[in-house]
């Protein structure tokens, strides 16, 4: 079972543990998947603590999930700690399970799987590549260090080597195969047939008192839909774009060419020893030597030594520089070295570098006139920007103090738009937009009176509101719905006409009356299916459930019933057969996805199992 778990973290594995990663980046921060601080631990499991900081990321987690998943329809009271802390603990207890069964297993993850996992996340790449300054400054931002870092990494991918190890080592037998087959492949032979509503339906003159009747009835359904009318302000990018000087177009040109890609660039590999003592780094640093002058590549001691996760699967490539990509003291030695040529150890504060210049390139001199129309869009939005902002500043002091939006209006030189009837299921304009529409009928605009906040939308728009004008759900008069009170009185009379003759055709059958008599009394057509599953595109979707959840006929009885379609319809169905499956007559493709669906289920009960008896065995403390 051991090799098993081992194989498991490859492929397909390896690939959810990214994705997993990758989704904790960007729903929840950096800060959620990484662990600090110490004491006052909350539990402990088999003597190791849980400390209170871990606790806490784990309800911001499963906060952030709630938020990501429910969007608008989150219950607040949902993200109560003291609804979650139990569920976050004991998802924390697991966990650090896991990881002691792991260890004692002898399971590990190499630093090359690490720099894999690194190098495919969304958070450290530019323009699709992995950029070791993005990973610095992303680490840095967040207050961790790399080491750090890939630890949590580490634990992470260790414990999903260990679950998908012990789940796959379990397989579905032939007995389980052919007992689900029975159920899943079961074939079923029936016969239907359809009284359409239509030949039920004849003109009924309904008379004043039914007509009242159902309206009074059904009053709901008669209701105009509640909305507001709405005043607004809205500002956007384009309301102060304004001419671009020459002046800077021309201060911008000459800091464009001092861009890296009209720079003179130098593709750049390296190998980083973040070993802590000095004797640890020299002996390493020799070793690597030693390699390279034996006439090893640079790229494959890169793999083996170094300890930069990110360009070490890479063989070290750091990718482009045009003197102001690397530390100083990288640059400095950049442009001294001659492509193909090894440096002298260089100290930084990531660690200790050898660097190797693989290409270099001149730069290329690009004209004002070929770049005038893209600084002048740049130097325009970038002014307009700054504007927009400061004025969406202001908007949100003047309309948080004024009762209406007249005054911040007036003052920023604006004109008040209105919207009139929205309502909450809007589905077009601006007010389609649901951030909007939330706001109109919160309880701070409209029930307090308030102005909005100022809301800021896709492309650089932001919008603040109030209401004018509050529309309630208010029952129409009679006459303005009578066309409609008529429609739906005669839909519901002859939906009840299939309903009853259904239910007459039901009671012969339980009489005796074969079917197809009934049908041909009626004339109507009847439809025979034989040998239907679970998967048959040929019977209605609405017949084929039921027909499935009929039971199978008895010798004194038939298995029948109706169903209503979506058009009105009433279908009368009879089962007269029921053929369990047989697994040595699937085609292979199918007997493979079903392998493969007992296997997962199987997998899933396996997971549950191993995770169970891993708490019965362990001493748990919870403080």
């Amino acid at each position: 079972m051991l090799q098993n778990i081992r194989e498991k973290v490859q492929g397909t594995t390896a690939k959810i543990v990214v994705g997993l990663i990758v989704v904790s980046f960007s729903l929840f921060g950096i800060e959620s998947i990484l662990v600090g601080g110490g004491g006052n631990e909350v539990a402990e499991v088999n003597g190791e603590p849980i400390q209170p900081q871990e606790l806490q990321q784990a309800l911001d987690t499963q906060k952030r999930r709630l938020i990501a998943m429910m969007g608008d329809n989150l219950d607040p009271s949902l993200l109560d700690d003291e609804r979650l802390g139990p569920q976050a603990l004991e998802a924390l207890i697991n966990r650090k399970l896991l990881m002691q069964s792991a260890d004692e297993m002898g399971l590990t993850i190499s630093n090359s799987e690490i720099g894999t996992l690194v190098a495919s996340m969304d958070q450290f790449q530019v323009e699709g590549v992995f950029s070791p300054e993005a990973y610095k400054n992303v680490l840095a931002s967040a207050g961790y260090t790399p080491s750090y870092f890939k630890q949590s990494l580490y634990d992470d991918m260790l414990v999903n080597q260990l679950r998908s190890g012990i789940a796959g080592s379990e397989f579905v037998t032939p007995g389980e195969l052919e007992v689900n087959t029975r159920i899943i492949a079961e074939q079923r032979n029936l016969r239907y047939f359809t009284i359409p509503r239509g030949q039920l339906s004849t003109p009924v003159q309904f008379t004043d008192a039914q007509i009242q009747g159902y309206y009074d009835a059904h009053q709901d359904n008669f209701r105009s839909p509640e909305s507001v009318d709405i005043d607004y302000l809205e500002l956007t990018l384009d309301d102060f774009r304004e001419p671009v000087e020459e002046s800077a177009v021309l201060e911008a040109y000459e800091l464009a060419k001092q861009d890296s890609q009209l720079q003179a660039q130098s593709r750049v590999s390296h190998i980083l020893f973040e070993t802590d003592t000095e004797d640890e780094v020299s002996e390493r640093i020799a070793k690597a030597q030693e390699k390279l002058a034996n006439g090893e590549s640079f790229a494959d001691v890169a793999r083996e030594l170094s300890d930069d996760v990110g360009s070490a699967d890479k063989g070290g490539d750091l990718g482009y520089t045009s003197g102001n990509t690397f530390p100083a003291a990288m640059e400095s030695a950049i442009t001294q070295l001659q492509p193909g040529t090894v440096s002298a150890p260089v100290q930084t504060e990531a660690g200790t570098h050898l660097i190797l210049v693989t290409e270099r390139s001149e730069g290329k001199e690009v004209s004002l006139e070929e770049m005038r129309s893209q600084l002048t869009e740049t130097i325009q939005e970038d002014e307009a920007r700054i504007v927009l902002l400061r004025s969406v500043e202001s908007l949100k002091d003047l309309s948080f103090n004024s009762e209406d939006l007249t005054y911040p209006a007036n003052e920023l030189g604006l004109t008040v738009k209105r919207a009139d009837a929205v309502m909450r299921a809007q589905n077009e304009g601006l007010f389609a937009n649901s951030t909007l529409v939330e706001a109109a009928f919160s309880e701070e605009v409209l029930q307090a009176g308030n102005n909005s906040e100022v809301i800021e939308l896709p492309d650089n728009r932001f919008v603040v509101l109030s209401v004018r004008k509050h529309n309630p759900p208010e029952l129409k008069p009679l006459d303005s719905v009578r066309g409609e009170v008529v429609v739906a009185l005669a839909e519901e009379t002859a939906r009840a006409a299939v309903i009853a003759q259904a239910g007459q055709v039901l009671e012969k059958l339980r009489t005796g009356l074969p079917l197809d008599q009934i049908v041909a009394e009626l004339g109507y057509e009847l439809q025979v299916e034989m040998g239907v599953d679970r998967r048959n595109t040929v019977v209605p979707p609405e017949v084929l459930r039921r027909v499935f959840e009929l039971p199978a006929p008895a010798a004194d009885a038939v298995s029948a019933d109706y169903v209503l379609a979506s058009n009105g319809d009433a279908v009368v169905v009879e089962l007269q057969r029921v053929n369990a499956g047989d697994y040595k007559s699937l085609p292979v493709t199918e007997k493979t996805q079903l392998e493969q669906l007992l296997a997962d289920e199987l997998s899933s009960l396996v997971d549950r199992e191993f995770q169970s008896g891993l708490r019965d065995r362990a001493e748990i403390t919870v403080l």
